[in-house]
């Protein structure tokens, strides 16, 4: 075996610092969350077997592209375990953005509007039937609204989105969460438009979907048998 040159030794210690660098950052994020909730006295609003759903699918997956619609408590936690890659946050409220961005400056987040209101669900899903809708791909209505009362926002924009984003992706598969499957907006959504076919699993308040890529396969249906 020939000795190594000057160049592929500096090579290799170059490589051994980076992954250094990493494991180390790597580790002050994990160690800046775990400090965070480890004093926090605010209780989550998933549980801990709904969380363990998300964590076990990230764990597979990360680093990954990661979109999560709404900031909340638990932003930092979900970031910081898809270390390496980019977690974006959508969000509908100016002000709680402010906040979060103060309290936690390293997170992405973008403010997001909407059209929808919870009350107009029924009429929204008749139109989003249509074969008119079927290439529809805005990014704009991906967004976790709140929809405590009829005239709130609802999710039908961000469902129907996730599913057609996930239908359009290149090549793959696409993981979506939807909570709040309890409510009967999220549950009748997501079983219509992200497809029950495709349906993985369902952990209290929340379900898990796994959808293909169509682009691959222009037969494929909508939502399977």
């Amino acid at each position: 075996m020939r000795p190594k040159t000057s160049q592929e030794l500096n090579f290799k210690r170059a490589k051994a610092r980076l992954i250094a660098r990493r494991h180390a950052t790597r580790y002050r994020a994990l160690a800046r969350a775990l400090i965070h909730y480890a004093t926090s006295s605010i209780t989550p609003q998933q549980t801990q077997k709904e969380i363990s759903v998300m964590a076990k699918i990230l764990e597979k997956k990360s680093p990954c592209n990661f979109l999560i619609f709404g900031l909340g408590h638990d932003s930092l936690m979900w970031s910081s375990l898809n270390f390496g890659r980019r977690t974006v946050f959508l969000e509908e409220d100016e002000a709680w953005i402010d906040q979060i961005r103060r309290r936690f400056p390293m997170l992405e987040s973008y403010h997001v509007t909407y059209d929808s209101k919870v009350n107009q669900a029924d009429n929204l899903m008749d139109v989003c039937r249509g074969s008119e809708c079927a290439a529809i791909v805005d990014p704009k209505y991906s967004i976790r609204p709140d929809r405590n009362h009829e005239d709130a926002p609802g999710r039908m924009n961000a469902i129907y989105t996730a599913g057609m984003m996930a239908r359009n992706k290149e090549k793959g598969e696409t993981d979506v969460f939807v909570n709040d499957v309890n409510r009967a907006i999220e549950d009748k959504l997501s079983m219509a438009f992200l497809s029950e076919g495709y349906m993985k699993k369902q952990e209290g308040r929340l379900r898990h979907i796994r959808i293909p890529n169509h682009k691959d396969s222009l037969e494929r249906p909508f939502c399977p048998e």
